[in-house]
């Protein structure tokens, strides 16, 4: 379910996460061969200097190596010995120029410490280049523009993809990175935001209304529009079955009298369920269906009538007038389109033209299990600003499951 889209969304991480991180490198590589050769020009500078003091060091060590006389000399001269004095004094180096020496080997360390303190400080500052790499707009800008143009390609609507990439974009530049992990992370969490913003759409809660047409005793009436061909009469069945097992009774009006073949379907899906229907004959007023089912359904006491409506493009006015006329008798509480995945774009258009006639308040998505692409599922809430109530996911009754923003989040974007 869902796999183009989770194959675009996975793609999109590792390419960003490549990017960046090759980036990161090439610079921090620029960065590094910069501050080496700043370090050999001073080390070259500080050999130079060592040379110029080297006499001071060899005067030193000839100083050291004086023979036996002239140490035993100068012990004589610790005892008071004059003859030692005079031989001394003869033969030690002066304090001057044992002070410069003393100088010209603080240097030779001095040096020693800088070159020391430079290898630090240019490692440091190639860490903390990789410490401070910021996400630039023109790291990612190719990677999403390549990603927009799978979305559409992958039956998302304009509107939708265009808004995915612009917050992913607005979540990503200036992100302050350390190493290549973070990318990946930061683009997961991005990612994952911008698709909990477009499914996240709210609607009202159907066993709260439920539960409130059991107090009242006023039946929630619940609507069914869409085009021929989208699974709408099995849906009912589904939705029957679903609430049935919550404890609730339904009723079932086959307002779908432009076709014979409707009404029949309808009542197999009804014997096998033991659910009410109500029904007349073909070409019967549709809204006159509708009615009678509410007024069974407050005469027994049940809590939810399901109303099917012909199947019909959104272009045929007169039947589209037909389902105003339904929705003028028995005001429905709820209006749900029910519409294809597999027909992608098609199924987002469709779903605009109802809204515009009718007002839709929800949306169910047939054949969602056969959904490889994603895209419908992902636009059609967004583009009409109406949640996805329910997704058909196979062939039998209890197929249906209620929709959550972030289980479509998870199949898309979990492992």
């Amino acid at each position: 379910m869902f796999e183009s889209l989770k194959k675009k969304f996975k793609g999109t991480i590792g390419k960003i996460s490549d990017d960046v991180a090759s980036d990161e490198k090439l610079e921090s590589s620029e960065a590094e061969t910069d501050k080496s050769a700043e370090v050999s020009k001073k080390t070259e500078e500080i050999s130079k200097d060592e040379s110029v003091e080297k006499p001071v060091d060899q005067n030193l060590e000839e100083s050291d190596n004086t023979d036996e006389a002239k140490k035993s000399g100068f012990m004589g001269f610790l005892r008071g010995n004059k003859s030692s004095e005079e031989n001394i004094s003869d033969n030690v180096t002066p304090d001057s120029e044992l002070s410069e020496t003393m100088e010209a080997d603080s240097t030779t360390n001095s040096s020693d410490e800088v070159i020391e303190e430079t290898d630090k400080d240019d490692k440091s500052g190639i860490l903390s280049f990789v410490r401070n790499k910021t996400i630039s707009e023109k790291d990612i800008e190719d990677t999403l523009f390549e990603l927009e143009m799978s979305l559409l390609e992958g039956d998302v609507a304009m509107d939708v993809a265009e808004t995915i990439i612009r917050s992913v974009k607005t979540d990503l530049v200036g992100q302050k990175i350390k190493r290549r992990s973070d990318v990946a992370e930061f683009t997961m969490i991005a990612l994952k935001k911008a698709i909990s913003d477009i499914l996240d759409i709210e609607g009202r809660d159907l066993t709260a209304l439920l539960e409130n047409a059991k107090k009242t005793g006023e039946p929630l009436k619940i609507m069914f529009v869409g085009i021929n061909g989208t699974g709408k009469t099995t849906t009912i069945a589904k939705i029957s079955t679903y609430f049935m097992n919550k404890g609730y009774t339904p009723v079932i009006a086959a307002s779908d009298t432009f076709r014979a073949g409707a009404i029949e379907q309808l009542t197999h899906h009804a014997d096998k369920l033991n659910v009410k229907i109500i029904k007349h004959k073909k070409g019967a007023d549709p809204a006159a269906v509708a009615y009678d089912a509410v007024a069974h359904a407050r005469a027994k006491g049940k809590e939810l009538v399901l109303v099917d409506t012909a199947g019909r493009m959104q272009t045929n006015v007169n039947l589209m007038d037909e389902m105003k006329k339904i929705q003028r008798v028995i005001k429905p509480d709820l209006i749900i389109y029910v519409g294809d995945a597999l027909t992608g774009n098609d199924s987002v258009e469709q779903a605009e033209k109802f809204n515009d006639a009718v007002g839709i308040d929800g949306i169910i998505l047939t054949k969602a299990d056969a959904d490889a692409k994603g895209g419908a599922a992902l636009s059609i809430g967004y583009v009409i600003q109406k949640p996805i109530l329910f997704l058909g996911v196979g062939q039998s009754y209890s197929d249906i499951i209620e929709f959550k923003p972030e289980w479509m989040v998870e199949q898309i974007l979990g492992d």
